[in-house]
C-alpha cells in the first residue's frame, strides 16, 4: 500500500491520526447505512414484485372485458361511449426522505367527481362486460401509482446503494490502509530519529567525560 507523501513531523503524525480515526468512523456508520438500505431495497422489491403481479393479473383481465365487450356491441357504440372521459386525473407529486434518499409520493385527484361509479356513458346500450371493465379501469389506477412510486423507490435506492458501496470500498481499501502505513511510516522514522539523537548525546557525553579525565 502506498505512503502518502507527507512530512514526517509529529504534528503531521497527530494530524494523521485524527484522519486515520474519523475516516474509521466514517467507514462503520457507512457500512450501517450499506447494510440498511439493501434490508430496505429487499422489502421495496418484494413489493414492487407483488404490486406488478396484481396489476399485471388485473390488466389481463381488463383487456379480456373490453375484447368481450366489442364482440357483444357494435364498434361505433363502443367507440362513442368511451370517446369523452368523465374524470380527469391529476398526479400530485411530493417528496419523503428514506435512508438520506429522497424519494417520490404520488397523489391521485381526481376532477369532476370521485372515481367511484363515473361512467362516460349511459347503460343503455352498454353490455354488462363493459360496464365491469370500465369500472375494473377506475380501480386500477391507485394501483399503477403505487407501483410507480414503489419503482422509482427502488431505482434511487440502488443508486445511492452503489454510491454508498464504492464510498465504503475506497475507505477500507485505499484510504484507510493508506493512513495505516503513513502513520506506521512516520512513527517508525521518528522513532528512528530519537534513536539516533540519543546516541548523539550519549556519544557527546561520553567525549565530554573523556575530555575532563
Amino acid at each position: 500500500m502506498a505512503v502518502l507523501q507527507v512530512k514526517p513531523t509529529r504534528m503531521e503524525l497527530a494530524r494523521l491520526k485524527k484522519r486515520l480515526a474519523s475516516s474509521t468512523r466514517g467507514h462503520r456508520l457507512l457500512k450501517d447505512k450499506r447494510d440498511d438500505m439493501i434490508k430496505r431495497f429487499i422489502q421495496l422489491a418484494e413489493k414492487n414484485i407483488e404490486l406488478r403481479t396484481r396489476l399485471e393479473e388485473k390488466m389481463k383481465n381488463i383487456y379480456t372485458g373490453f375484447v368481450m365487450a366489442g364482440a357483444y356491441m357494435d364498434e361505433a357504440v363502443l367507440q362513442e361511449a368511451l370517446m369523452i372521459p368523465k374524470n380527469r386525473v391529476r398526479c400530485n407529486i411530493t417528496g419523503v426522505n428514506i435512508m438520506g434518499v429522497d424519494v417520490p409520493q404520488y397523489r391521485i385527484d381526481y376532477e369532476g367527481g370521485h372515481h367511484q361509479n363515473s361512467y362516460p356513458y349511459g347503460f343503455a346500450f352498454t353490455s354488462q362486460q363493459l360496464d365491469e371493465s370500465v369500472n375494473a379501469v377506475n380501480e386500477i389506477l391507485p394501483l399503477m401509482f403505487e407501483l410507480a412510486e414503489t419503482e422509482k423507490t427502488v431505482s434511487l435506492l440502488a443508486e445511492e446503494i452503489e454510491k454508498t458501496r464504492r464510498r465504503v470500498n475506497a475507505l477500507e481499501y485505499v484510504q484507510i490502509p493508506a493512513l495505516h502505513e503513513t502513520v506506521k511510516s512516520i512513527t517508525m522514522k521518528l522513532d528512528e530519529n530519537e534513536r539516533s539523537n540519543l546516541a548523539r548525546l550519549m556519544k557527546v557525553k561520553d567525549m565530554m567525560i573523556s575530555r575532563r579525565k
